[in-house]
């Protein structure tokens, strides 16, 4: 049976009192998980900035969270700009606290200073230089795959012929049915805003050659290539950039074969074959669309739809478009295999460079488009 005698002193000796002597804050009894919130407590009603040092000599007990304890105010009082010591340790317990300081985990960066313009001009400065070295590094890796073009073209058994069917697959068959879709929607739009408008000035009936040419000219290959960018550019560095996560790339080069020869030519070469193919069945969907439309809003029969496509629409225009899809093609297969061979060995990059290769290739599909409209305007094509 217990003595009460006993528990009394037990339960006194887990007590802890504090005392503010001048600038030190005075410990004493035992500082333990016990006692920690009871000494918070005490200090949040006090003043807690009015110290600068912390005597721990008169504590007889002290555990982990009594140690935590004290470097949590430490640590916030540095946090306030204020510098507070730990005196009267001993050995055991300044071991105890230094073994805790380093397991805390680190404190929360303060929040940045507003940036001046010389930060600002910094950052802008590293950020275009970074898009100079991936300028370079893009026409270096277009110049490494047009000569292994031109190495293909002299010794034709160098081609992967398998490959190229497959990706022609890949790229061109499966994406008929989302380019078709896409491009009749295009064009039922591009008919019923065009008749809204030419209806107030009673020239329905030019409709025709709005959607002829905007989509021939510009939209069908456009949104085609934008399309095949998102889906197949995606695909292409997704794939190649799991293999160089995997080390398979760097097994080939082991093995002394050209991961470009093998990866990227059959991708840009079913590419190149495959977007004039898929522009074209867009340009005959939205001309559908088109013409539909036209037929159910403005009443413009097909056959004189057919009549006046045929008669008021030069055949230009289709060239002009079929013009870009090889350089589009080029674009977005250069762009895609550069950002998959890119890929470090962490899935991070492989999704964030997925995502780049996305942005980057719709964004240059649209800078070399509006360069091939300046072009044709000046030379009045």
């Amino acid at each position: 049976m217990n003595n009460p005698a006993n528990n009394t002193a037990i339960l006194q000796s887990k007590t802890v009192r504090t005392q503010l002597e001048q600038d030190t804050l005075v410990f004493e009894g035992a500082l333990l998980i016990d006692t920690v919130e009871e000494v918070s407590t005490s200090l949040s009603q006090s003043s807690p900035d009015s110290f600068s040092s912390i005597d721990i000599s008169a504590l007889s007990q002290m555990d982990t969270a009594g140690a935590w304890f004290l470097v949590d105010q430490q640590n916030q009082a540095e946090g306030n700009g204020r510098s507070v010591e730990i005196v009267g340790a001993a050995p055991a317990q300044a071991q105890l606290i230094e073994t805790v300081r380093q397991s805390m985990p680190p404190a929360e960066a303060r929040t940045p200073a507003r940036p001046s313009f010389a930060d600002w001009l910094e950052e802008f400065g590293r950020r275009v230089m970074r898009g100079l070295r991936m300028t370079l590094e893009l026409i270096s890796f277009m110049g490494q795959v047009i000569a292994t073009l031109g190495g293909i073209i002299r010794h034709p058994r160098r081609l992967r012929l398998t490959s190229v069917v497959h990706h022609c697959q890949e790229i061109g068959i499966s994406a008929v049915p989302i380019v078709a879709l896409m491009a009749f929607l295009i064009g039922v739009v591009l008919a019923f805003q065009g008749s809204a408008q030419l209806r107030q000035f009673g020239a329905e009936v030019f409709v025709v050659d709005l959607i002829a040419i905007s989509i021939l000219r510009e939209l069908g290959i456009l949104l085609t290539s934008i399309i095949v960018a998102g889906r197949s550019g995606s695909a292409f560095t997704a794939a190649i950039g799991s293999m160089k996560m995997r080390e398979e790339i760097d097994a080939m080069r082991t093995l002394g074969l050209d991961p470009v020869t093998i990866l990227v030519v059959p991708r840009v070469l079913a590419l190149i074959l495959m977007l004039p193919a898929l522009g074209l069945i867009a340009d005959i969907s939205g001309l559908i669309g088109g013409g539909i439309m036209s037929w159910i809003e403005l009443g413009v029969s097909p056959a004189v739809f057919q009549s006046r496509l045929v008669s008021n629409t030069d055949v230009w225009h289709f060239g002009v478009g079929m013009i870009k899809a090889p350089f589009f093609a080029l674009i977005i297969g250069i762009i895609g295999c550069y950002q998959g061979l890119k890929v470090g060995g962490d899935a991070e990059s492989l999704g964030r460079l997925t995502s780049a290769s996305v942005v980057l290739s719709i964004f240059m599909v649209i800078v070399v488009d509006a360069m091939f409209s300046i072009f044709f305007a000046v030379v009045g094509v």
